[in-house]
């Protein structure tokens, strides 16, 4: 497999995307209609996939990220190599503050991959997104 983009291969790229955008289109999003799926490599070479489920009252509304890792928990998966978190918009975003937190909690040095529908990515460290970040490290000092 050729290496692409700071050490995530291209193949798990496009598994990922492609798993991410299957996902998506099960998301529950009545209200925002910002249609979000997520798809997390294990170590072990497992996807699990998640999306986007809105409440009425906003706050309740789970993201896809934190779906698709609680879907691998379940599983028994507790080490991930990257998520893939495919949006609708022109551009590609990032996980919000919450799931990059939840993210942090199983690595600070997996790859994210934020995709769009139209075909455009960006690979990412997770410390690069939440630098100075706080784990569970620092609550056994």
């Amino acid at each position: 497999m050729k290496k692409v983009r700071k050490g995530v291969e291209e193949e798990q790229i496009r598994r990922l995307i492609g798993e991410a955008c299957k996902a998506r289109r099960r998301a529950y999003a009545p209200y925002s209609r910002f249609r979000v799926g997520a798809a997390v490599l294990s170590k072990d070479g497992r996807v699990f996939v998640g999306c986007n489920v809105e409440n009425a009252s906003y706050g309740l509304t789970v993201c896809a990220e934190r779906v698709a890792i609680g879907n691998a928990i379940t599983q028994g998966a507790r080490e991930f190599v990257a998520i893939a978190v495919v949006y609708s918009a022109r551009r590609e975003a990032v996980p919000c503050g919450a799931c990059r937190q939840v993210l942090r909690e199983f690595g600070g040095e997996m790859y994210v991959i934020s995709a769009t529908t139209r075909g455009k990515y960006r690979v990412r460290r997770l410390s690069d997104l939440l630098p100075g970040s706080f784990g569970g490290e620092e609550l056994r000092e």
